[in-house]
């Protein structure tokens, strides 16, 4: 009470915020009639000399933000022919601020993104924006275009068509690049794993602006990016556990918790699944990958739904995006998830994967020095916002008021009665000629209805997954008189439904939900396709108690409202009880979400500060200043250390118990570096350490001196990097393993995650460890052989192999003089000689002083790397 008080005296922390920019609003308007007598040349130049001077540092974007924006407003009405609103201006700062602009649908965010790119794009640090889809980065950056080209900026698109690295450069090269989230975050993971700084595409994370940012920093954000390769491992496996799981029966062998999406096995389940497998114990440590297969067939068979959670499409299982009901091509569920579901579907099981480079969209946004965000919806996540990513949101007020009639929820018992009421509803608005959008959680329940209505002879279009390519035009006929569009959640994200005067007269575009989604802001989203820029429209939602949501989480409860109220078949109840009702049921669902997310978050946070360090130390590699000779000195020695120490060599034992059997034998073993105990005896620890970096100095000196110190520099430096990355594969791979098992850690009544970090610090460590020392090794036996001494050996080797085909045949012929010198013979033994052994040619040398010589060609590495 005294909360609400204090905000009607002081006003929320919202309002003040909006009062503050209001004064930058009335000053911005101030300047156009100002600029509004500028020439085009004339305007152009003002814009270029404040651009100078933030590029010199001789103001800051913030003291030249009026003059900016007023001219890229004054530009826009020249250019694009829209005049930015006054609550633009507002967003405009709002984004340059690093927040998150909330804006009803139709309010024009893609305008309001041009005022914050075009000052923020002033340093020459570049500027990303990013949208949900290819189709909407093309449309943005060709439109929004020639706005910037008019300011003097050149604008980059990033599109999953663009398969050349050089293109993909000169577009992130541009002051302005458009893209989709996926496209930035895989070419991040990408320019990691490159081999030279001229072939990384990405040139550093400036700012960012995030259309529909609750799209994809939070529907998104339980996915990562994962770049990964194949690990060949059986999969004949997934074929007998989908076998079995079909023969289980649900609530006898297992019991299925549909809220946590968790299965779980009983024990008469289990004696099952073991007399099936023919094993004795399932959960031994021989049989724990059956045990985790037939966990995935259960989750694949009776938690996972065709058409709903994923579709079959060319052979192939395809994941839907529950929040857009796009497919989501090229994603794979991981920990066998995937392969479970393609033997459940009887189509060709796919190698499991082995993560090579991942990264989190929250880790991968957070690198941004300045983060902006904008959407229709984003105060119910305003915590997570906060929380996660530091960003507050702005609610910004419309242009004009919105006029939409949001009616309460109709609620009917079974899912038949509500189709039934949904496609009257629909005939009654087609029969009037009011447009009607009917919104669907799936695929599965939007063919459904478009069967339904075809019944009923009601012309209308179809907009899901499978037909997304004609979204945009699907969806910009959805406000025409009479239409009926049927449309997944993704209902044309970021495309506007524009009605004429006519539609008006008839109440505008009418929204009619099918089932009310599992967050609230893809239902508000939903309605927020009707009544923009002050239009008439409606929305409401028709629900059963069989709706997942209902019945999974409140359908009890509004269950006794209605045996209370004596509803009959096909009636339904209409209260605002009911519909606070649903939405708490909603809540509780968006909690469950966030402790997800924030779950993976805690997680992956653990590796990102791994990962920074692996990806900071290989762009020091790719850099050629870098003083990679100190490192491997330093390498050096720390191997060295570690070796003595192998060997019960310590600083305080005595030098008659030092074991230098075991140390010679050791430098043979691993650097192929000959030492005998004679010469190392009678010395201390430290004597005896120097002596040795000394003598292996001395040995790697020698032998890069047949190449130059460019060429030298370049081997060193593709060894470490090929070291470095297979070690960092490997490390993924182990974390994986970890991650896998360690929630059992919390039955010893220990925290999973604190035990996580303390595992994963020791296998990063170890990681460190032994890629300084694989190093040392390969860099101390791999040979550098010359080019000539190479062909010289090929050209013998054939020589070798005709002689000896030659004699087998019989027929040993003669050339030219006949051989004076019996022991001239050419040896046919088809081995190729040794370097030691004596030279086939008969001269009586060793073969590397004889054919096996020539003079040294720079820069060749052996074509075995040992160690």
């Amino acid at each position: 009470m005294l909360k609400n008080l204090v905000q009607k005296v002081i006003g929320t922390k919202n309002d003040r915020e909006l009062k503050r920019y209001k004064k930058r609003v009335k000053k911005i308007n101030d300047l156009e009639p100002k600029y509004e007598k500028y020439s085009d040349e004339e305007l152009k130049e003002a814009f270029n000399a404040i651009k100078e001077k933030v590029k010199k540092g001789e103001a800051t974007m913030d003291e030249v933000l009026e003059d900016s924006f007023a001219i890229t407003r004054e530009a826009s009405k020249r250019v694009l022919g829209m005049r930015h609103y006054d609550v633009q201006l507002i967003g405009g700062m709002v984004l340059h601020d690093g927040k998150i602009a909330e804006m009803k649908t139709g309010e024009g965010k893609t305008l309001v993104a041009t005022l914050a790119v075009a000052l923020n794009a002033m340093t020459g640090e570049g500027v990303h924006v990013v949208t949900v889809n290819d189709y909407l980065a093309k449309r943005d950056a060709t439109e929004m275009g020639k706005l910037y080209n008019f300011l003097g900026y050149n604008v980059g698109c990033i599109t999953s068509e663009i398969d050349d690295d050089q293109e993909r450069k000169k577009q992130y090269l541009a002051d302005i690049t458009y893209g989709t989230n996926n496209e930035f975050g895989f070419d991040y993971l990408r320019d990691n794993m490159k081999y030279s700084l001229d072939e990384m595409v990405q040139r550093g994370h400036n700012y960012a602006i995030v259309d529909e940012v609750d799209s994809i920093l939070i529907d998104e954000a339980r996915t990562p990016l994962i770049i990964s390769g194949p690990t060949n491992r059986k999969l004949d496996n997934y074929v007998r556990a989908d076998k079995i799981a079909k023969q289980m029966i649900k609530d006898e062998d297992f019991t299925v918790d549909e809220k946590n999406r968790v299965i779980l096995i009983t024990e008469k389940g289990i004696e099952k699944a073991e007399k099936l497998f023919g094993v004795n114990n399932l959960y031994d440590l021989e049989n724990a990958i059956l045990a985790h297969h037939l966990d995935q067939a259960l989750k694949a068979n009776f938690l996972f739904e065709k058409n709903v959670d994923y579709v079959v499409k060319d052979g192939e299982v395809v994941i839907v995006d529950e929040f857009t009901g796009r497919l989501s091509e090229g994603r794979r569920f991981s920990e066998g998830l995937h392969q479970a579901l393609e033997a459940k579907e009887g189509v060709e099981i796919k190698e499991e994967s082995q993560t090579l480079a991942d990264i989190t969209f929250q880790n991968y946004f957070r690198m941004y020095k300045k983060l902006a965000g904008m959407t229709g919806t984003a105060q119910t996540e305003a915590t997570e916002f906060s929380q996660i990513y530091g960003l507050e949101v702005i609610s910004i007020p419309t242009n004009k008021p919105v006029i939409r009639k949001d009616l309460d929820d109709l609620i009917y018992k079974t899912e038949k009665e509500k189709y039934e009421a949904v496609v009257k509803k629909i005939k009654e608005l087609h029969k009037k000629g009011q447009p009607v959008l009917v919104g669907t959680t799936s695929i599965e329940k939007n063919e459904l209805l478009h069967e339904l209505l075809k019944k009923e002879k009601i012309p209308h279009a179809v907009l899901n997954a499978k037909h997304h390519e004609q979204e945009a035009e699907i969806i910009a006929q959805a406000g025409k008189k009479g239409a009926v569009t049927v449309a997944t959640n993704m209902a044309g994200r970021g495309v506007d439904i524009k009605i004429d005067d006519e539609v008006r007269s008839l109440g505008g575009l009418f929204i009619l939900g099918t089932e009310r989604h599992e967050s609230r802001r893809i239902d508000n989203q939903l309605r927020g396709r009707a009544g923009r820029q002050g239009d008439p429209g409606a929305s409401q939602f028709f629900l059963s108690l069989e709706d997942n949501l209902l019945r999974i989480f409140g359908g009890d409860r509004i269950k006794n409202i209605m045996e209370r109220l004596g509803i009959e078949e096909g009636e339904h109840i209409e209260s605002k009880m009911v519909t606070r009702a649903v939405e708490k049921a909603q809540k509780k669902v968006e909690a469950l979400h966030f402790e997800s997310r924030k779950h993976i978050l805690e997680y992956d946070d653990v590796a990102n500060e791994q990962r920074k360090t692996i990806y900071k130390f290989r762009h020091e590699l790719l850099n050629p200043k870098f003083d990679i000779d100190s490192k491997i000195k330093e390498n050096r020695r720390e191997y060295i250390d570690e070796l003595l120490s192998e060997c019960e060599i310590f600083p305080e034992s005595p030098k008659e118990d030092f074991n230098l059997e075991k140390l010679v034998l050791k430098l043979k073993e691993e650097l192929r570096s000959e030492f005998s105990e004679d010469e190392l005896k009678d010395k201390d620890y430290e004597e005896l350490k120097e002596y040795i970096i000394e003598k292996l100095e001395e040995e790697y000196e020698k032998k890069m001196s047949v190449v130059d110190e460019e060429q030298r520099r370049e081997i060193e430096r593709i060894l470490y990097l090929q070291i470095l990355d297979n070690g960092w594969r490997d490390h993924l791979y182990q974390m994986d393993i970890l991650k896998t098992g360690i929630g059992l850690r919390g039955y010893n009544q220990k925290d999973p995650l604190v035990e996580y970090k303390k595992e994963s610090f020791n296998l990063f460590m170890e990681l460190v460890r032994n890629i300084k020392n694989e190093v040392i090794k390969t860099l101390h036996t791999i040979e550098l052989r010359d080019e000539k001494e190479e062909e010289e050996i090929k050209r013998l080797e054939a020589e070798l192999k005709r002689m000896e085909e030659e004699l087998k045949a019989g027929a040993v012929m003669q050339h030219g003089n006949e051989v004076k010198n019996e022991s001239a013979k050419p040896n046919t033994g088809a081995k190729k000689p040794k370097r030691n052994e004596p030279c086939p040619c008969g001269s009586g040398k060793k073969y590397k002083h004889c054919c096996g010589k020539s003079g040294p060609k720079k820069g060749v590495l052996a074509s075995s790397v040992n160690g």
